[in-house]
């Protein structure tokens, strides 16, 4: 299945909520879910029907939505939380955490994931003084995140740190604003993770 390229804001609007993928633009008044909070399309005034699978589903597209990757991709990264000890639906929300793209969102870097990855595709970031150019990359505790030296001065860079404050940090990634580098302190856990995902209704959809 190929990434969606149409409109971001459709996908708020159908989860009914803010996912944050349009950056700074969902900050203000001029983000789609403050204008029109019904799904998109014809019907979207309509009554919904509501049954225990769309409850699942939209769960599971609204975590896929939320960070950016595709349906073989989310599938292979449940089948690898399946595998560990421990809750499987939070270490599921553990692995995309560690996704280079949203530990460069996270550390504000970039205003939204979407952004992330652009940058990191086209080299901007080093992991451990090394150039990685894969979105997908799952860092790990001790790694050091950091803006290559030619790419410090990107307008995108420091206009997403200037705002990094409203989008708010997390626990576990420590960041230099001053020298652009972060660093993994430790793997995220369920407390650093959006409280409005149910990670139980994606495990309950797969386990059908």
């Amino acid at each position: 299945m190929s990434r969606y390229t149409g409109p971001v804001c459709k996908i708020c609007r159908r989860e009914g909520m803010k996912l944050f993928l349009k950056g700074q633009r969902c900050y203000t008044d001029k983000c789609a879910i403050e204008q029109r909070e019904y799904p998109p399309g014809q019907h979207g005034q309509g009554r919904i029907r509501a049954s225990e699978y769309r409850l699942h589903l939209r769960e599971k597209q609204k975590v896929r939505s939320t960070y950016g990757v595709s349906e073989s991709q989310f599938k292979k990264y449940y089948e690898m939380a399946k595998r560990k000890r421990g809750v499987t639906g939070e270490y599921l929300l553990s692995l995309l955490e560690r996704r280079l793209d949203n530990v460069v969102y996270r550390g504000g870097f970039a205003a939204s994931r979407a952004e992330a990855r652009q940058l990191i595709t086209h080299g901007h970031f080093l992991v451990n003084g090394r150039k990685t150019d894969v979105p997908s990359f799952l860092v790990k505790a001790g790694d050091q995140i950091e803006v290559k030296e030619k790419s410090k001065k990107l307008v995108v860079i420091t206009d997403a740190l200037e705002n990094r404050e409203q989008r708010g940090g997390v626990e576990w990634l420590e960041v230099d604003m001053e020298a652009k580098k972060g660093l993994v302190k430790a793997l995220p856990e369920r407390k650093d993770m959006p409280t409005s995902i149910q990670e139980t209704l994606i495990v309950e959809y797969y386990s059908k």
